[in-house]
């Protein structure tokens, strides 16, 4: 780029800017001023003429008080539903085939509800030095069973 064109183009860029801020300055906007002042129950009406909603403070409070105090009645109606007192034993039939292992045993006996966690189920396997003891075949377990139960049924 020379010289001259350099000086052209700052030019240019000048004389874009005070035409933009000539429109900005002298060019009316879209909004007016009005010297008319409204009064409270004006502004109400026009306001609910569009659709909205007016409250005073103290309508406002009275209805968030309700709200509370229809959140807290939820609440204590939810703390007085008794649990059920009969514990559910879940039972299922595991079928065990070669080359199995613990931990997909221990995944089926969770899917079944017996167990809570099946990697704890591996663990506990392995602990006892049991991991390679897995016997195949077929097996009633539930879920009143203790762990140490379970292992001793299904492995060696």
């Amino acid at each position: 780029m020379t010289s001259k064109s350099m000086r052209s183009f700052a030019g240019g860029l000048i004389v874009a800017a005070g035409l933009c801020g000539a429109v900005y300055f002298f060019v009316p906007g879209e909004a007016t001023v009005t010297s008319e002042k409204l009064s409270e129950d004006d502004m109400k009406e026009s306001l609910a003429s569009e659709g909205y909603v007016i409250h005073s403070e103290k309508e406002w409070e009275d209805q968030i008080a309700e709200a509370e105090a229809i959140k807290d009645k939820a609440e204590a109606e939810k703390e007085t539903v008794k649990e059920p007192t009969e514990k559910i034993i879940y039972r299922t039939v595991l079928t065990v085939s070669k080359g199995s292992t613990s931990i997909d045993v221990g995944k089926t006996l969770q899917k079944a509800k017996v167990i809570k966690n099946a990697y704890g189920f591996s663990d506990e396997v392995e602990k006892k030095g049991k991991a390679n003891g897995l016997r195949p075949g077929t097996y009633v377990v539930d879920s009143e069973m203790t762990t140490e139960k379970i292992i001793s049924i299904i492995f060696k």
